[in-house]
């Protein structure tokens, strides 16, 4: 989703801009821009399409000492991806940028319109920088006008504005949008994501939702929504920064599929004990008079939600319910207050999910965020959460994101089967036993990755995918069928594999390829019986499994396991891959898929 960053120092604002956008090109952008303010002139370089046409715009620009500066990735909201609804945006005499979406902004754009306001992009964003304008021929000062303009904007907002006659001052909103800040001796810096701070600051503030104030020079104010003063308050920033770099990999996807092993290591360590489950970030009390769990999220962050719902109830027997986020926040659902909900998302900032958990919260029920980002929207605002621990990830498809979210849940289902007395020691032991083999599984072999490689060019064309699944191997159907149409474009769907002759199967010939999950551990000979029934239609049919398929066109061999979640690991490597190879194969760009970002802070 968009991208923000600022900067306010002596170094050379445009490369330190540049530089910020390149680090949120991950998350998926049409479009991008910079300002530069300096000596009270601006110097605005907007371009369509990649960061490099921006690069290339303004190679000519120099710029030397000190300086204030705005920059933006957008992904297009109001308005096609067009220069003229780039951003930044600007009146007469103010320079601005936007994450998120005014909600009252036609309202705003109208009153604008008839005080003689002439607006040169189809956005809501350009309403905030003519409104701000409008309010300070009425204002006392900048501030108050700024203080003014803030509080008749209605939606999400992340924005930083800087004025022509205040060479050294960038303002700053926050309001359900990712805002930080960060200085070091002299500079300044502002972001929406902490990667392009990684290395350049140490500490860094994460704003509040209706935080707002100003940066001048080294001195920041900060204020709340009710107008008080806000002490800031910093946190540290991680300084690795070499899980951003592809490390000699194709794409970031491929390096993230492959570290797999490693941060699902990282999830599980401190918390797969001896003999038990423990995490130190919820205290069991935390789960008193709590009856009915429910998951909410978007995405492949669903997909983990439904495939965990099954375990949920079969390990820890509770009863679960499993929710869009895009559709439970309008849903006016029946909630009681020994629901635990359960938000879950890689950034932390998905607005759907973030929108459903304030909902929830409004009506007093205990919240558990499942998350990858510490300091996010989500975390924050939940009572309690657990960390993904997967590191950062830059693949706008998801994947080691998956892999930390299922094995967080999986471990948290144990938890709760041991709070509530659901499980025998002996199975609980059992348990622990095959979380601590679930690394070794995400191991990615030369024999298996290169398998897939020569397959995948057998799956280029054609009229669909079915991938089929039962169980927990449903979703992750599911999650395979995502993979594929995000990076390759073509259409998949994923489906319970007994649904099939309810209706899909009348699709089946030989240019709709299946991509069949075929566990030996869950309902094997149905699963089998379904394959087979597509079989027989002509569908040409790819085979995920440890037993041999005489009847598959394609069998992709995964080792022999004794429990599903192991099966259930290794075959999600191996639809991950298979989606990486087809979409290589037809050339796409693998990371920055077209339409997609990577964080959907809007909804």
């Amino acid at each position: 989703m968009c991208g923000i960053v600022g900067y306010l120092g002596k170094n050379n604002s445009k490369k330190i801009l540049l530089e910020g956008l390149k680090e949120l090109e991950y998350r998926g952008y049409d479009s991008a821009g910079i300002t530069i303010l300096q000596e009270k002139k601006f110097q605005m370089f907007k371009a369509v399409g990649k960061l490099t046409n921006l690069i290339k715009k303004s190679k000519n620009f120099d710029i030397n000492g000190f300086s204030v500066g705005i920059g933006h990735t957008r992904w297009a909201t109001h308005g096609k991806p067009t220069e003229n609804n780039a951003h930044p945006h600007q009146g007469e005499l103010t320079h601005i940028v936007h994450n998120g979406i005014i909600e009252n902004y036609q309202e705003l754009k109208k009153n604008l319109l008839k005080k003689g306001y002439k607006f040169s992009s189809q956005t809501d964003t350009e309403v905030i920088v003519h409104l701000f304008e409008e309010n300070l021929k009425t204002a006392q000062d900048t501030f108050s006008a700024f203080n003014k303009t803030i509080f008749q904007l209605k939606g999400a907002y992340a924005l930083l504005l800087i004025k022509r006659d205040e060479p050294n001052r960038i303002y700053f909103a926050k309001e359900g949008s990712p805002l930080i800040y960060g200085k070091k001796n002299d500079e300044v810096f502002f972001s929406s994501s902490d990667t392009p701070l990684i290395g350049k600051v140490d500490e860094v503030i994460y704003f509040q939702d209706g935080e707002f104030g100003y940066i001048q020079n080294n001195e920041i104010k900060i204020f709340a929504e009710n107008g008080d003063e806000v002490e800031p308050k910093y946190s540290t920033l991680p300084k690795d920064k070499n899980l951003a770099q592809k490390n000699g990999f194709r794409y970031f996807m491929e390096k993230e599929i492959y570290e797999q092993s490693q941060v699902i290591s990282d999830a599980i360590m401190g918390r797969v004990q001896d003999k038990n489950i423990f995490f130190d970030e919820v205290e069991k009390s935390f789960f008193d008079g709590i009856d009915e769990i429910k998951l909410c999220a978007c995405g492949t962050s669903y997909h983990t939600a439904l495939a965990s719902s099954y375990l949920f109830e079969r390990i820890s027997k509770i009863r679960v319910s499993v929710e869009f986020g895009s559709e439970f926040r309008y849903r006016e659902p029946f909630l009681t207050k020994n629901t635990l909900f359960v938000s879950i998302s890689q950034s932390g900032e998905t607005a759907d999910t973030l929108a459903s958990l304030k909902m929830a919260k409004k009506h007093g029920l205990k919240t558990l965020a499942i998350c990858n980002v510490d300091n996010s929207s989500i975390v924050r605002l939940s009572d309690r959460a657990i960390l993904t621990r997967a590191g950062i990830e830059k693949g706008v498809a998801s994947t080691k994101a998956f892999a930390t979210q299922m094995v967080v849940l999986y471990m948290l289902s144990l938890y709760i089967a041991q709070i509530r007395n659901k499980i025998s020691q002996k199975k609980l032991s059992k348990e622990l036993e095959i979380i601590r083999e679930i690394p070794n599984t995400l191991i990615v072999t030369s024999s298996l990755h290169e398998k897939i490689k020569r397959l995948s060019k057998r799956y280029l064309h054609g009229h669909g995918f079915f991938f089929i699944g039962r169980d927990i191997f449903y979703p992750l159907a599911l999650e395979g069928a995502l993979k594929l149409k995000e990076i390759s474009y073509l259409h998949a769907e994923g489906y319970p594999a007994g649904e099939m002759k309810h209706g899909p199967i009348a699709l089946a010939d030989p240019e709709l390829f299946t991509i069949a999950l075929l566990p030996k551990n869950i309902l094997y000979e149905k699963t089998k019986s379904n394959i087979e029934e597509l079989g027989a239609r002509d569908s040409t049919i790819c085979v995920i499994s440890s037993e041999n398929f005489e009847l598959a066109d394609d069998f992709i061999k995964i080792k022999s396991y004794d429990h599903p979640i192991l099966e259930f690991f290794e075959m999600m490597l191996v639809v991950q891959l298979l989606s990486m190879e087809v979409a290589i194969r037809l050339e796409n760009d693998v990371d920055m898929p077209r339409n997609l970002a990577k964080s959907v802070t809007v909804e």
